[in-house]
């Protein structure tokens, strides 16, 4: 039976300049949606799960398109709320070689950033759910968005229901010490924490050590340390952290590292060669959330979860387009790549 899972956040109207073109040179973009909390419900969609998400989207096309988007790919939209100004946009440049990808923001007064923190009935929206889902973004939006993610994960708790967060640190959204103020209330309510090399040193100050992520140097140890102090920290059943070795626009060394309280369990590294970067740690959560909720052990539920992010990396699109049997599949070793006939 399929587990009712909630995911709260923000979706973007995502515009890219087709075939490795600089934003200077476009003349048409292609269209998508995506967001962090949305790119995870389509992954757990895809794979069985009842996946719904939670926003607000204007009364107009635009905001209906987005709703469309996502019920193509079976996420559930019962309770996103219409109204306000506004979707956000965000413009990605796809990098190439040396030249990284960029991403410039159009999404001040959203509908979404502007909504009450009351608009959301966070009693019905959790009737049955087993698992809740929020990001460091969407209180990053706005005073109004990190009161809502505190009801929501104080209500989450009052019903029993697991919740998971992945600390992504956008500088662009909010400064060091607001993320710091706002994430160490809202992770006393957190069960599992997702991050990169850098979100746990941006929002709470733990700095693995001799680790350079600019140069793509990463000390397994450091991490390590930096998953026992979140965990101890903040009292969490577990901690996952994406591991990115970044050669280049195009090739990464992919792998990650979780820890349970007990044991370290450090997944295989996949050498990736990058079509779509973005959405690559969203497919990461999204896999270690359906690992979790189906009871994989603490090492298949990396081994899943690394899995299901090193093949989004091949697809375009903030979501994950990827099948249960393909990531199946790629954990249990098959990596050639294969025509499937």
């Amino acid at each position: 039976m399929a587990n009712k899972v909630v995911t709260f956040g923000e979706i973007m109207l995502r515009l890219t300049p087709p075939n490795f073109l600089r934003f200077v040179q476009a003349e048409s973009f292609d269209v998508t949606y995506g967001g962090g909390e949305a790119n995870v419900a389509v992954s757990l969609a895809n794979f069985g799960e009842d996946a719904y998400f939670v926003t607000k989207v204007p009364d107009n096309p635009i905001g209906q398109a987005a709703i469309n988007h996502l019920r193509r790919y079976g996420v559930k939209t019962d309770y996103i709320l219409k109204g306000g100004e506004r979707l956000g946009i965000y413009f990605n440049e796809i990098g190439a070689s040396q030249r990284p990808s960029v991403v410039v923001y159009d999404r001040s007064h959203s509908s979404i950033s502007e909504a009450k923190p009351e608009e959301f009935n966070w009693d019905k929206i959790f009737e049955g759910a087993k698992w809740f889902h929020f990001t460091g973004i969407t209180p990053a939006l706005s005073d109004n968005m990190a009161q809502a993610c505190l009801d929501a994960v104080k209500k989450a708790k009052e019903k029993g229901i697991t919740v998971s967060c992945d600390l992504n640190y956008r500088k662009k959204l909010w400064s060091k010490e607001k993320a710091n103020k706002v994430m160490s209330e809202l992770i006393k309510y957190v069960d599992y924490a997702i991050g990169n090399e850098e979100d746990a040193e941006m929002v709470f100050g733990i700095k693995a050590s001799s680790s350079d992520v600019t140069k793509g140097e990463l000390n397994e140890e450091g991490y390590k340390e930096v998953a026992k102090e979140l965990l101890e920290r903040f009292s969490l059943k577990g901690v996952a952290i994406t591991l990115r070795e970044s050669f280049s626009a195009f090739d990464n060394g992919w792998s990650a590292l979780y820890y349970d309280g007990k044991d370290y369990y450090r997944s295989r590294r996949y050498m990736i060669h990058i079509i779509d970067r973005v959405g690559g740690g969203d497919s990461f959560a999204g896999g270690l959330i359906y690992a979790l909720l189906n009871n994989y052990s603490p090492k298949d539920a990396v081994e899943f979860a690394v899995a299901a992010s090193c093949l989004k990396h091949s697809v375009v699109g903030d979501f994950n387009h990827v099948t249960l049997s393909e990531v199946t599949a790629l954990m249990k070793g098959d990596a050639s790549g294969r025509v499937q006939r």
